[in-house]
C-alpha cells in the first residue's frame, strides 16, 4: 500500500456491532485502508459473513460473539481479540438497539433497562476493556488509541416516542466528552459519530413507510437516504494517526438533514 497519511496499515480495529449496516461499511473501509479487523456481534452467521467480507481485502480478520450489555462477555471477548490479534488500536462502539413506544409514559421499565444495557453499558464495559489495554500499552511505552462511539441525531434533537433510545445517546456523547479530557495525556482521542437517517436493518421499517418517507425525505438536502459506505470516510480519518488532535467532539454524517 502506497505511503499515505491514511494508511492504516500495522493497525487494528475493533468494530461493536459489525457485522452488518454502519458497522460493517466502517469496517470494509478501514480494512480497504490496510487495518486489521476485529468484529463483535450477537449474530454467528452474519458474523462469519462480515468475516469472510473483510478477509477478502487482503487483511486479517476475526469475528466473535459478543452480547456488549454482558460485563463478563465483554471482558472474555476482548481477551480473545487480544489473543488474536496483539493488540487493538482503535475501539468502534457501534452496537445498539432502537426502542419505539406509543409514548413516553407507555415505556415499561424492563423496555427502558433493555435498551440501555445495549447502547450506554455495553459501551462503558467495552470502552473499559479498551482503556484498560490502553493504558498497559502506555507503560510500556506504546501510547495512543481512538474511542469512537456511534452516537445519533436523537441526542441532539427531540426524538418523541424513543426518550429511551435518545438519552442513551446523549449519555454516550457527555461519557465521551469526559474520556477526551481524562485520556488525552495517553495519546488517546474520543468522538462520536451521529448518523442522520441512514437505510439499515434498525430503519428499514420506517424507511418503507411511504408517510414517513415522504415527510423526512424532502428534508434531506442530498434528496436521498444515508447508506452505511458513507461512513468509511470519517472512520479511515478517526482511526488514522490525522486526526491525532481531534477530539472530544460530535461529528455529524446526516447529508445535511440537521443543518436544514
Amino acid at each position: 500500500m502506497a505511503d499515505t497519511i491514511f494508511d492504516l496499515s500495522g493497525k487494528v480495529a475493533l468494530v461493536t456491532g459489525g457485522n452488518g449496516g454502519i458497522g460493517l461499511g466502517m469496517a470494509t473501509a478501514m480494512a480497504k485502508a490496510g487495518a486489521d479487523i476485529a468484529i463483535w456481534g450477537t449474530n454467528a452467521d452474519k458474523n462469519a459473513a462480515a468475516e469472510a467480507s473483510l478477509s477478502a481485502c487482503g487483511v486479517k480478520a476475526a469475528s466473535y460473539v459478543c452480547n456488549v450489555a454482558d460485563e463478563d462477555s465483554v471482558k472474555a471477548t476482548f481477551a480473545a481479540t487480544l489473543d488474536t490479534f496483539g493488540r487493538v488500536d482503535g475501539c468502534f462502539a457501534n452496537a445498539g438497539v432502537t426502542g419505539r413506544s406509543k409514548s413516553f409514559l407507555d415505556i415499561s421499565a424492563d423496555e427502558w433497562r433493555r435498551v440501555l444495557s445495549v447502547n450506554l453499558d455495553g459501551v462503558f464495559y467495552t470502552y473499559q476493556a479498551m482503556l484498560r489495554h490502553v493504558l498497559d500499552r502506555a507503560g510500556q511505552g506504546d501510547p495512543g488509541g481512538r474511542l469512537v462511539g456511534v452516537s445519533s441525531l436523537a441526542s441532539k434533537s427531540g426524538a418523541a416516542r424513543n426518550e429511551h433510545y435518545a438519552a442513551t445517546k446523549g449519555g454516550l456523547n457527555a461519557m465521551s466528552h469526559a474520556l477526551a479530557v481524562e485520556y488525552a495525556r495517553y495519546g488517546v482521542t474520543s468522538n462520536t459519530i451521529l448518523p442522520g437517517w441512514i437505510e439499515t436493518d434498525m430503519t428499514e421499517d420506517a424507511m418503507g413507510n411511504e408517510l414517513f418517507a415522504g415527510a423526512i425525505k424532502p428534508r434531506i438536502p442530498h434528496r436521498r437516504w444515508g447508506k452505511p459506505d458513507d461512513f468509511g470516510g470519517i472512520a479511515v480519518y478517526l482511526m488514522s494517526d490525522s486526526s491525532a488532535y481531534h477530539t472530544g467532539q460530535c461529528i455529524m454524517v446526516d447529508g445535511g438533514y440537521w443543518r436544514f
